[in-house]
């Protein structure tokens, strides 16, 4: 039986989609849309910030999480790591903690020190870090959520440019971009006061939330018109 612990890494939380979901994506879905997905459930997500109905964002954005990690599986890419080497307890641009842009109108990216024994261990320790450096109280939940919508749009640009070409450097890009997006969709649970590993465990108690199987044998006609 597949499941998530309150403690779960990114890693295994990464490594969980998989298990659950890797056989149907790879045989149902391209990267296209697996995208689309992701891009649905993430509006509808954003959808219920604006009409403050917040439990509709926060199934709509655990939803949207969770194809974000399969875009990471089929991409190969560990995302826990590429978090870490973009945000090591830093700002990935002002390079401070907390982070100082706003305040000091930095206008170039400086470099960031990587110091390992900061490493967070778990998604919730991972969590709690991204509010240390991105302190929700200096922000609204709307600013939070247009932040989000943009990350995605280049992250999905990334991706089209990497497809179009297959360059090494583009394939960096997308990493970077992913390790955005996800710092942005954190960033908008901490404005939510939502605990994601609490609410992953309540969504994964065994295996798929719907089907309850392993690997998950949802049909694809209920997965695209899947409701939440």
């Amino acid at each position: 039986m597949a499941a998530i612990n309150k403690n779960v890494t990114i890693k295994k939380f990464q490594e969980f989609i998989k298990e659950v979901y890797g056989l149907s994506n790879d045989r149902y879905f391209s990267l296209s849309d697996m995208i689309v997905n992701m891009e649905r459930f993430l509006m509808r997500g954003l959808k219920g910030i604006r009409k403050r109905n917040n439990q509709k964002a926060k199934i709509n954005l655990m939803l949207s999480l969770s194809w974000f990690m399969s875009i990471m599986n089929r991409l190969h890419i560990n995302i826990e790591d590429e978090i870490w080497k973009r945000f090591p307890y830093l700002c990935s641009y002002c390079g401070t903690y907390p982070c100082l842009c706003k305040k000091e109108k930095i206008q170039k990216r400086r470099g960031v020190v990587v110091n390992n024994k900061k490493r967070p261990r778990t998604l919730k320790q991972f969590q709690k870090m991204f509010d240390d450096i991105y302190p929700s109280a200096a922000r609204t939940l709307d600013h939070a959520g247009v932040h989000l919508a943009e990350e995605v749009g280049e992250f999905s640009e990334a991706i089209m440019t990497f497809r179009g070409a297959h360059k090494d450097g583009d394939f960096k890009q997308v990493e970077l971009e992913a390790a955005d997006l996800l710092s942005c969709l954190i960033g908008v649970f901490n404005s939510l006061e939502i605990d994601i590993a609490n609410e992953l465990v309540k969504l994964y108690p065994k295996n798929c939330h719907a089907c309850k199987k392993a690997p998950c044998i949802c049909n694809f006609e209920y997965i695209t018109n899947y409701k939440s």
